[in-house]
């Protein structure tokens, strides 16, 4: 029979991973989908001006690189390559012309990444022409055979989202035939839940999206980056509104968020930040190589039955009696209310403070498809706290079974770059709020304070060296030489890339930087001809003073404190060298070397 306290202590790991803080990874029911659809139109073959890659290897470079982040995030996703306006057909059945499926929907892997690589560059586009070629062009027929792909697939597939990289704004050139069999296509597939978005590529005299792809993409209807009106004649540029796209918005939770009686909204909590971690080892089965899974299993210790999870309880003592409660008891105990977040009132920003920030922040945004109107309500709440400057009070529980908290919500304001491309989502950050008792005053060591003089040069040191702080400009090396050495394994490198570790400092440039600063607060601060790279040394005593035969001082104690300590009872607090010290000064004879031993003796020869 369990012990409660062993129950709860796991059970409260479990609530602490689950609410978000540990930012575990959390299942999701159905796999993601991915289909690259790109253009093998000459046009896309064309080189930019001065050398630049052509739009086809800018798509590629973009499939791989896309290919090789789900096989480190999330390998279980299914992705597919296919190609339209192609000489040569290669798809089901063959029942469409001009279609080339390259890659059929499957998990990402090695021989896919080599494949892609296989694509790109003058090798590339030669093998391109070999295999493929550049035909006639029916963006209807690819996407049927795309849609074909999808239900073939008999996996449950949570989102399904289609690419389409071309730079041909009238693929068809004027042939309303196949304009309406694609815009028809691509409705069907929208019905289906499939999200059809456009990555359009640079190509003289611009690309006019409204002419015909305004009709095939799907609407913004995620929040997201939505379509973008300016081609993409980078490759940065390009990774960046894939990524965006490809990446689904994954909501640890959906809650209501209860502004009063009979007034609820649904809102789902995102994770902003996650840290990043080297996945842990997998066992694989020495025959098969196949992943071992493991299945717990609890045993009578005096009896060796295996016992069903139905003869297992939950024990506590209380006043020396053993109380008995089911699994179900237990959670009815620890459950406080339904899992939502209720407000409270308001307070200024001003008075929250950056010491009641105790754990990650989460982020909260509307969910339209739960409970109608929430984005209208939501996008109200968020804009008259923001005018007025305040955050919500709210008490919060994440999931079920899981204490209460406070938490107050910040208003976030939508914030767009030149391009119009979103910076910031428009939301609240949930910001955990501490007890009482989580708040403590410490007493800091007091240690001599430095003359003005040295703080205003290091006060300038500090000035010179400030610099903007980003995340994402400083990549974990010993992550990056991990996964650089999985792929170079993988894909049967020589030798993996060299990692650049951005987190070393640049010592040439801040030398540049500081002048004579440094030099200056060394001469204020340090004694003279002192070097900070020279080790100190440390000076051995020569025999001749005594020092290899010095011992160290003995601690003595009088008569009168011995005394006084045995009245008091305090003998125990000596050390065993000084009851052997004090026994020797009395006269004391003992043979004892425990302390107990030495205490029982003073105490036989000095009590009443």
């Amino acid at each position: 029979m369990a012990q409660w306290n062993a129950y709860y202590h796991n059970d409260d790991e479990e609530e602490e991973q689950e609410d978000g803080e540990q930012f575990r990874d959390y299942k999701v029911t159905g796999r993601d989908s991915l289909v690259f659809l790109v253009d093998a139109s000459k046009e896309m073959f064309v080189k930019g001006e001065d050398g630049q890659p052509s739009n086809f290897d800018l798509s590629m470079q973009v499939v791989r690189s896309v290919y090789t982040s789900k096989i480190i995030s999330s390998h279980r996703d299914l992705m597919a390559l296919v190609f339209y306006g192609t000489e040569q057909s290669k798809n089901p059945s063959n029942s469409f012309k001009h279609v080339y499926v390259y890659h059929n929907l499957d998990e990402p892997g090695a021989k896919r990444v080599q494949e892609v690589d296989a694509l790109q560059g003058e090798k590339g586009a030669r093998l391109m022409e070999k295999t493929m070629g550049s035909g006639e062009t029916s963006l209807g027929d690819a996407l049927w055979c795309c849609a074909n792909l999808y239900s073939d697939i008999k996996l449950r597939l949570s989102f399904k989202r289609l690419m389409i990289f071309t730079c041909r704004d009238e693929p068809h050139g004027g042939d309303t035939a196949k304009d309406r069999q694609a815009r028809t296509k691509a409705s069907d597939l929208k019905e289906t839940g499939v999200f059809i978005d456009l990555m359009h590529l640079m190509k003289p005299g611009g690309f006019d999206v409204s002419t015909f792809f305004c009709d095939i993409i799907s609407p913004d209807s995620e929040g997201e980056l939505g379509l973008q009106l300016e081609p993409c004649g980078k490759l940065e540029d390009l990774k960046k509104r894939v990524r965006a796209k490809e990446q689904k918005k994954r909501a640890m939770s959906r809650l209501n968020l209860s502004l009063g009686e009979g007034l609820n909204l649904a809102v789902g909590i995102y994770a902003m930040a996650v840290p990043a971690k080297i996945p842990g080892s997998v066992k694989l089965y020495r025959e098969t190589n196949k992943q071992v899974h493991s299945k717990p299993q609890t045993f009578d210790t005096q009896t060796g039955r295996l016992l069903l999870p139905s003869e297992i309880k939950k024990a506590q003592v209380y006043g020396k009696k053993q109380i008995v409660m089911e699994r179900d008891e237990v959670d009815s105990i620890k459950k406080f209310e339904d899992p939502g977040l209720y407000l409270i009132g308001f307070k200024p920003i001003k008075m929250l403070k950056i010491h009641h920030h105790i754990r990650p922040a989460v982020f909260i945004y509307p969910e339209e498809n739960m409970v109608k109107g929430s984005s209208c309500l939501f996008s109200a709440l968020l804009t008259k706290c923001s005018e007025k400057d305040v955050f919500a009070l709210c008490r919060c529980i994440l999931r079920r079974n899981c204490p209460p908290r406070f938490a107050a919500l910040v208003p976030q304001k939508e914030e767009l770059d030149e391009g119009k491309v979103q910076i910031t989502a428009p939301g609240f950050h949930l910001i955990y709020l501490p007890y009482a008792d989580d708040i403590r005053t410490l007493d800091p060591p007091q240690f001599p304070s430095a003359s003005q003089i040295p703080v205003d040069k290091m006060k300038q040191i500090v000035s010179k060296l400030r610099f903007k702080y980003r995340s994402d400009a400083f990549e974990n090396p010993a992550i990056q030489k991990h996964f650089r050495n999985l792929e170079a394994l993988a894909l049967d490198m020589m030798a993996p890339e060299d990692v650049e570790d951005l987190i070393m400092p640049k010592v040439d440039q801040i030398n540049q930087r500081l002048g004579p600063l440094a030099e200056e607060f060394k001469d204020l601060v340090y004694p003279a001809n002192y070097n900070p790279e020279s080790k100190p040394t440390t000076k051995r005593k020569s025999a001749d003073n005594g020092g290899g035969d010095e011992k160290k001082a003995r601690v003595e104690v009088s008569e009168e404190e011995l005394r006084a300590h045995v009245q008091n009872g305090t003998l125990g607090k000596l050390t065993v060298p000084v009851l052997k010290e004090a026994c020797k000064k009395m006269g004391f004879r003992t043979t004892g070397t425990k302390k107990q031993e030495l205490i029982d003796a003073l105490i036989a020869q000095m009590g009443p």
